[in-house]
């Protein structure tokens, strides 16, 4: 398995340890729900450095990712992010990812799992195109503050950019802790107010080390996956490998807005299946909650009227909402907020009911 820069951080903090997406990362420091509640009461810092980063540069670098990607990069201003996917011709995701336009490149931020999987499908669709495609993800490490008390924190360490003007799923670049030309973004997957910093691998002990340091009075401590988990799915965001896989495309898991089908953008890769499917939808991706003892998990059936009429992909219980909630595909006639069904859990019926995605929201301001 591979390790982030800041693997012996993670033994020194005590983390429990797993293998993700083949690196060994930090599921945990202490009880994940309470780890949960701390980002959305105060602050976490996440070690992300496990994620894919890759820079595409040349002067066909738009053209390109337009046809390999689902959103419409030409469109999207310098400094700002989207959301987008990489399909296969039938319309399934290879994976999910973020994408960073600037003025000479077009940064790519994919999932840890899929990083060799999309430099392979980058690197087979290149051909004929002007561009180079550099898999920064050793050289440049990635962590994130995240939580009402993120931006107090990372102001003390930033030089630069003013933070407070630093809008949802916006960009820019500034020094940080005496580093010059680190990228900040603010997107986040907890659904609160949050922070990625991009540093050179040899540099991100200190930062962590300051960044620590400058979240201990507002409450702040390192949180790891199993919470992070937790925390996107009360905010309704897709992971790929459960909302999203070969099998579950992006229009009726409910992404259409990170698929562009303007006339503008050309033919691109997985355009004329997902035209297909979003002209005749045949299920949906909805929410479940349920008072019962046992947490929706995936893979479990959703039953309505005695019969199964779905499959959970992601559950846990939340401690922000006091319940166990889920998300499921379901037949496009069912799934109505509201709704009652059940969810089977191991031979057992546990009472449920269909609910609306998010499950929680904060305003951003």
């Amino acid at each position: 398995m591979k390790h982030t820069p800041l693997h012996d951080r993670h033994v020194r903090h005590g983390a429990r340890l797993v293998e993700f997406g083949g690196w060994q990362m930090p599921v945990q420091y202490g009880p994940i729900l309470e780890e949960v509640t701390r980002v959305r009461t105060r602050a976490g810092l996440f070690d992300l450095s496990h994620m894919g980063r890759v820079r595409v540069t040349g002067k066909d670098r738009v053209a390109f990712l337009d046809l390999v990607a689902t959103n419409h990069v030409a469109r999207i201003p310098v400094g700002a992010i989207r959301y987008a996917l990489f399909c296969r011709a039938d319309g399934m995701p290879i994976d999910d990812l973020l994408v960073y336009p600037g003025a000479d490149e077009v940064f790519l931020v994919v999932n840890a799992s899929n990083t060799a999987a999309d430099l392979e499908w980058m690197r087979e669709h290149a051909r004929g195109f002007d561009v180079a495609i550099h898999d920064q993800t050793d050289e440049l490490a990635m962590v994130a503050v995240q939580g009402q008390e993120s931006r107090a924190i990372v102001e003390k360490l930033v030089r630069g950019i003013d933070l407070s003007k630093l809008g949802y799923y916006k960009f820019a670049f500034g020094e940080v802790c005496g580093i010059p030309g680190v990228r900040i973004s603010r997107t986040g997957y907890t659904g609160e107010l949050g922070y990625e910093l991009y540093v050179p691998a040899p540099e991100v002990g200190r930062v962590w080390d300051e960044l620590c340091a400058a979240g201990e009075a507002h409450g702040m401590t390192p949180i790891g996956l199993g919470a992070r988990d937790t925390l996107r799915l009360e905010a309704g965001m897709p992971l790929y490998g459960h909302e999203i896989d070969a099998t579950h495309d992006p229009i009726q898991a409910g992404l259409e807005f990170g698929v562009s089908f303007a006339p503008e953008k050309g033919e691109w890769i997985g355009r004329a299946a997902l035209a297909a499917i979003r002209a005749q939808p045949v299920r949906r991706l909805v929410g479940l909650k349920t008072d019962g003892p046992r947490a929706p998990r995936q893979g479990y059936a959703v039953v309505v009227g005695g019969e199964q009429v779905g499959a959970v992909v992601s559950g846990s219980p939340s401690p922000t909402l006091g319940t166990n909630i889920g998300t499921a595909y379901v037949p496009l006639a069912l799934g109505e907020p509201g709704a009652a069904c059940e969810i089977d859990v191991k031979g057992k019926r546990q009472a449920a009911a269909f609910c609306a995605l998010p499950f929680f929201s904060r305003t951003r301001k």
